[in-house]
């Protein structure tokens, strides 16, 4: 048996939770604890935040740690996180924190190992389509920021998840309406071009209130603004379709489109309205294809910790090179 400790660390939420992998390779779920982000001054302060916690695993037990973290990662053991104002070291992680053996993955590569897990059967039909097995998939989803990630198997029958950066990109505007918009965030963020980070984030919920009524609220606020025929939710709807159509076009992802993240979990209507399903079609040449791909929205905010214990799981199995630590 394996004793493992997941974490998926965001903006706003760092997640920890205790697994079990058993020696009929079952992996079960003991415990979780959430911890805010923005309470820790360094990750070294939030690990021991855990430590003064009542999570009941102790970190010299874990036989595998796995860090799932809010930005790109450099070698297995370290991230500056975007939305952090923090950085992430395991290069010496049993000596700094007493870990024997642990990584530290993009956390939407966490996700993408999640479509692997028990946590996507719940998962709701937002869009009609096939799943093609043999195909990659795509998860994606907005938070504090925009995750991209795909999963595409292998000829062994295995798969692999790929990171990407791919909400730091341009967003594309493509309406006089829009490019109004575009000028407003512009002017309002004081910046040099708009990504999509910032259009279908909650930050970019609030920025979307804003432009359409002069307010500026919170995007929980926001949220209990919004009905099936508010121009922002229209909007929002139509840019989430926007995103998800042209990720699944990257990766020609016959094998489904995954949406997590807190802003659809909180705001499904965001993916449910028909402007999503319109937008994520809309295509001149790929249009027929398009029809063929299922879009699924997975609610449960704990998924990524389950794509983690997996992802840790191959590691202890399948090494391919020294962890860190």
């Amino acid at each position: 048996m394996i004793k493992i400790l997941s974490a998926d660390i965001g903006g706003t939420n760092s997640r920890f939770a205790y697994f079990r992998y058993d020696e009929n390779k079952k992996l079960g779920l003991i415990e979780t604890i959430w911890l805010k982000s923005g309470e820790a001054v360094s990750f070294a302060d939030l690990i021991s935040k855990l430590k003064k916690s009542d999570f009941s695993l102790a970190l010299e037990e874990a036989g595998m740690a796995v860090f799932a973290v809010a930005g790109p990662v450099e070698q297995g053991c370290y991230s500056a996180p975007p939305y952090i104002p923090w950085d992430i070291d395991i290069s010496n992680a049993n000596k700094d924190f007493g870990l024997r053996r642990c990584t530290l993955i993009n956390d939407f590569v966490a996700q993408a190992y999640a479509c692997r897990s028990p946590m996507i059967e719940s998962a709701q039909d937002v869009v009609p389509g096939k799943i093609d097995p043999n195909a990659p998939l795509i998860v994606t989803g907005a938070g504090t920021a925009l995750g991209i990630s795909a999963l595409v198997p292998l000829i062994n029958g295995g798969y692999i998840a790929i990171p990407s950066e791919g909400g730091h990109a341009s967003f594309p505007f493509e309406s006089e309406p829009e490019f109004k918009y575009m000028k407003f965030l512009l002017k309002e963020l004081g910046t040099t071009y708009i990504t999509a980070n910032t259009v279908v984030s909650g930050k970019g919920l609030s920025l979307l209130h804003q432009f359409f009524t002069g307010e500026k609220l919170e995007p929980a606020e926001v949220t209990k603004c919004l009905n099936e025929e508010s121009e922002v939710l229209i909007n929002m709807a139509r840019f989430y379709g926007r995103i998800c159509r042209n990720f699944a076009l990257q990766f020609l992802a016959m094998g489904g489109v995954y949406i997590s993240g807190g802003v659809a979990a909180k705001l499904p209507e965001l993916v449910t309205h028909k402007e999503f399903a319109k937008e994520f079609h809309r295509s001149e040449a790929m249009a027929r294809m398009l029809t063929k791909i299922p879009v699924f929205l997975n609610r449960n905010e704990e998924s990524g910790l389950w794509g983690a214990a997996l992802a840790g799981v191959r590691a202890a199995e399948f090494p391919q090179k020294p962890l860190k630590g």
